[in-house]
C-alpha cells in the first residue's frame, strides 16, 4: 500500500475572495466570515484527490479528524486512518501535530508516510516545515491566498498527477524547494516582504531526457561524476562510510583517489580507506567499536534492481538492522533506473522482516542535488 499523509487547512484561502490578502490569524478569519467568505481549501483538495479515485485499493491515507481531512476522505470513499484529533475549529498547532505524527517524529509513533500531501497556503507550508523539516517528502495543494513557496504543485489537479505517477511507480524527481512566506500586514499596505524559512523535499514531475548532444558512455560518465561529487561534498569527517560493490561505487572511490574492492565492501573514514574487502564480522566489529554514524553507499544491479543480496551478502540482516534507513545511500544514474522498466528495487537479505522494513519508497541519488523517489520491494 502507498501510504499518503493528508492534511487540509480548512481556513486556507478564506480571505482571498473578500480582499483580505491572507488568512493568517483568528481575527482575519473572523473578518473574512463576516464579509461572507466561503471555505475554499476542501474544494481544491477534492480536485487533487479526484485523480486518485481509480487507485483507492492501493492507497492508505493517514489524516486528521473532521475538516482537516477525515470528512473529505470519507465522502470520497477512500480508506483512511485518523491519527490526530483536531480542535473544533482547527488551529495551526493541529497541522504541526498531525504532520509530526505522520512523519514518525512523535514519541512511539509507528507512522511514516511515503509522501505528505497538504492543502493550504504559505502559512500552512511554514507549519509543515516546522513539523517535519526534511524528514519526509511533501507536496502542497495550492489553496491559500499567498503561494510563494516552491513546495506547491501549479494546480490542485497537477498535485494529483504527481501522486498518481508515484503510485504507478514512474520515476519522480525529489527536489529541495524553498518555504517562503510574506508579512501579511505589510502586504496589505502594498509592501511585499518575503522571507525564506527553509527547504523541504518535494516530489516533482521530471522529464528523463538528458539535455546534452553527447551520447552513450560519455553522458553516463558525466552523470556518475555528478553523483560522486555530491557524495564527496556531503561526507562528514566524523562518520564511517561503507562503500559497496559494483562499478558505480568503484567510480566514486576513484574520484576520491582511493583503492577499492570492486566486488567487496570497503570502509572510508576522513578520506582514507581504513578497511578493505570487509566480511560481515568485520562490519559488525566496526559497528560495535564506533558509536558514531556508520553510513552505507550502495548501487543498483543493472537490469535486475537488487540493492541487497546480490554481490554484497556481507551486508547481512544483522548488519542492516543496526543502520537507519536514512543512512543507506543508493546511487544510480536515471539511465540505469529506467532500464528496470518500472520494476522495484529488491532487498533480498536473510531476514524477511528486515526486507519488509526496508520496503516502500526510497531516495536514490541520481546527480548533484538530484534525486528520485523509487519503490523498494516486490509488493511496492
Amino acid at each position: 500500500m502507498f501510504t499518503l499523509g493528508f492534511i487540509i487547512n480548512p481556513f486556507a484561502g478564506i480571505g482571498g475572495k473578500v480582499g483580505l490578502k491572507g488568512s493568517d490569524g483568528e481575527a482575519i478569519r473572523t473578518e473574512a466570515f463576516a464579509r461572507g467568505a466561503k471555505p475554499q481549501a476542501v474544494k481544491r483538495a477534492r480536485i487533487a484527490l479526484e485523480g486518485l479515485i481509480d487507485y483507492k485499493d492501493e492507497i492508505q491515507f493517514l489524516t486528521a479528524s473532521g475538516d482537516m481531512g477525515e470528512s473529505l476522505l470519507k465522502d470520497m470513499g477512500f480508506s483512511f486512518k485518523v491519527v490526530h484529533q483536531s480542535h473544533e475549529p482547527s488551529v495551526y498547532q493541529d497541522t504541526i501535530d498531525a504532520a509530526m505524527i505522520m512523519a514518525g517524529l512523535t514519541k512511539d509513533s509507528p507512522h511514516q508516510v511515503d509522501v505528505l500531501l497538504f492543502a493550504g497556503g504559505d502559512g500552512t507550508a511554514r507549519n509543515i516545515y516546522q513539523a517535519v523539516d526534511a524528514a519526509v517528502p511533501v507536496l502542497g495543494i495550492p489553496a491559500g491566498v499567498k503561494i510563494h513557496s516552491g513546495v506547491y504543485a501549479v494546480t490542485p489537479h497537477a498535485a494529483g498527477l504527481v501522486i498518481e505517477k508515484m503510485i504507478k511507480k514512474e520515476l519522480v524527481s525529489l527536489l529541495e524547494t524553498s518555504v517562503m512566506d510574506i508579512d501579511e500586514d505589510a502586504f496589505r499596505e502594498g509592501v511585499v516582504r518575503a522571507k525564506q524559512y527553509g527547504e523541504m523535499q518535494v516530489p516533482a514531475e521530471h522529464r528523463y531526457v538528458q539535455a546534452t548532444k553527447s551520447g552513450g558512455r560519455e553522458v553516463e560518465e558525466l552523470v556518475l561524476q555528478d553523483i560522486a561529487d555530491f557524495i564527496i561534498d556531503n561526507m562528514d569527517e566524523e562518520d564511517y562510510y561503507l562503500i559497496g560493490s559494483g562499478s558505480t561505487c568503484a567510480f566514486l572511490m576513484e574520484c576520491m583517489g582511493l583503492e577499492n574492492t570492486l566486488l567487496g565492501i570497503d570502509c572510508v573514514h576522513q578520506g582514507e580507506v581504513i578497511a578493505s574487502d570487509m566480511t560481515e564480522s568485520d562490519i559488525l566489529e566496526l559497528l560495535a567499536e564506533h558509536k558514531g554514524k556508520v553510513r552505507l553507499v550502495i548501487t543498483v544491479i543493472g537490469g535486475q534492481g537488487h540493492i541487497i543480496g546480490r554481490g554484497n551478502q556481507q551486508l547481512s540482516a544483522q548488519v542492516l538492522s543496526q543502520l537507519e534507513k536514512d543512512d543507506i545511500n543508493i546511487i544510480a544514474s536515471k539511465t540505469k533506473l529506467n532500464e528496470l522498466e518500472g520494476k522495484p528495487l529488491i532487498v533480498d537479505s536473510d531476514d524477511p522482516e528486515l526486507n519488509q522494513r526496508l520496503a516502500g519508497v526510497i531516495r536514490v541519488i541520481t546527480g548533484y542535488e538530484d534525486f528520485v523517489l523509487y519503490p523498494v520491494g516486490l509488493n511496492s
